[in-house]
């Protein structure tokens, strides 16, 4: 199928299509009114842009094809029979192997990924943590979602299968999180864990998330007298929208703004190697500087315009052409918008997995922790993607 007929089949599936003495009535897809496929001359029509515009077999056109099956029986009477209900099946067999050794190919994956973390000399003081086995200790104690004494348990464990050279006592692992050095090479390894898919993903999506750490705002409550609230550490994060993977992240403070994150994580996407065709984002992302970012790396922008939005160019020609585009097929606009909602999918099989709330006490350490919620995430993605493309990982920089 291509993709307007795979959009009239499940438009066929809703039922709602109903038969009138001019036509058939097709609800939009996007739940905004309905539109018209009749005939005309012995050709089926519709009165949806699509159609009108390009002279092409619209998804609508579709959707009355698949919704019946008109045939005549001995007595000369129309018989209609429905469309059968297309389903699509879930690759049980690549979900199964990834569920049942992902623990252990998690610990492989993660031993890789930190091989590629470089290790300064120490010249004075007691000996420390190193850290490539300081970043496979945290990741791993994120993933496990253990107490930092429990967790010792696993580093025991990655010692006797050669993981690591040393198990570490439960509390250096904290005093390794709260390292602001930590920050940079974290963010390194967050990239490289997303690299085994560049070949894979080229639509992508913006947005952000908070996550709950265990401490309250108490200037809200001595100021304003409101009730105490839990402060918040928000996540800006490009996902893959095919597979869930995160391409790119930034750490803020909760009450960040959105935009300014847009266009740093654009482009370390687009420097390491993706090859961006669609951004798909709210409309917290629009603006000229963004649409014309995106269409500088050879992509396009499908950015929902406010409501308050001219298509006066102000120096932007992708501006008034995506604006124009935007309020004359708002239809086909939104089909390529709504897969922004793969990002939410990304957040909440995040928040999920490994818990949308942050152990740790002080701002250097909450940083850190989340980062490493966001490589246990891309790792556990590229094991399912083991199985399910058949690809080899490899976690190093194209440069």
């Amino acid at each position: 199928m291509d993709r307007r007929e795979m959009k009239g089949a499940q438009i066929a599936q809703s039922g709602r299509i109903s038969e009138t003495p001019k036509g058939w009535i097709v609800p939009s897809q996007s739940g905004k009114g309905a539109y018209l496929v009749y005939k005309e001359g012995g050709e089926t029509k519709c009165n949806c842009p699509d159609c009108e515009m390009r002279g092409t077999k619209c998804k609508h056109q579709w959707a009355v094809e698949y919704f019946i099956r008109e045939s005549v029986d001995a007595e000369g009477n129309k018989v209609v029979e429905k469309v059968v209900r297309v389903t699509y099946s879930q690759n049980w067999k690549a979900y199964n192997a990834a569920q049942n050794g992902e623990i252990r190919q998690f610990d492989e994956l993660l031993k890789d990924l930190v091989e590629n973390v470089e290790e300064g000399e120490q010249k004075m003081g007691r000996p420390r943590l190193s850290l490539k086995e300081g970043s496979f200790c945290a990741i791993q104690k994120v993933y496990s979602q253990l107490s930092s004494r429990r967790a010792h348990t696993l580093y025991r464990n990655a010692k006797e299968r050669e993981q690591i050279s040393k198990a570490p006592s439960y509390n250096m692992v904290n005093i390794f999180l709260n390292r602001e050095d930590v920050t940079p090479l974290l963010n390194r390894l967050l990239i490289l864990s997303s690299l085994p898919l560049k070949g894979i993903e080229t639509n992508f999506a913006p947005d952000s998330s908070g996550f709950r750490t265990s401490q309250f705002n108490q200037y809200g409550v001595e100021k304003y007298g409101t009730k105490k609230a839990h402060k918040w550490v928000k996540a800006h994060i490009l996902t893959g929208t095919k597979t869930n993977i995160i391409a790119s992240a930034r750490i803020t403070e909760g009450n960040a703004n959105d935009s300014p994150y847009f266009k740093p994580m654009i482009e370390e996407a687009h420097e390491n190697g993706f090859n961006i065709e669609e951004i798909e984002a709210d409309k917290a992302y629009c603006s000229r500087a963004n649409y014309d970012l995106v269409d500088e790396i050879g992509a396009t922008a499908y950015i929902p315009f406010r409501s308050n939005a001219t298509g006066r160019s102000g120096g932007s020609r992708v501006w008034n052409k995506m604006y124009h585009y935007f309020m004359m097929n708002r239809e086909e606009f939104m089909e390529h918008y709504h897969k922004r909602s793969n990002v939410e999918t990304t957040f909440m099989m995040v928040k999920t997995k490994f818990g949308d709330k942050l152990k740790s006490k002080k701002w250097i350490a909450q940083k850190n922790e989340l980062l490493c919620k966001l490589i246990a995430h891309n790792i556990v993605v590229v094991i399912h993607e083991m199985h399910e493309l058949g690809i080899t990982p490899t976690f190093c920089s194209s440069s």
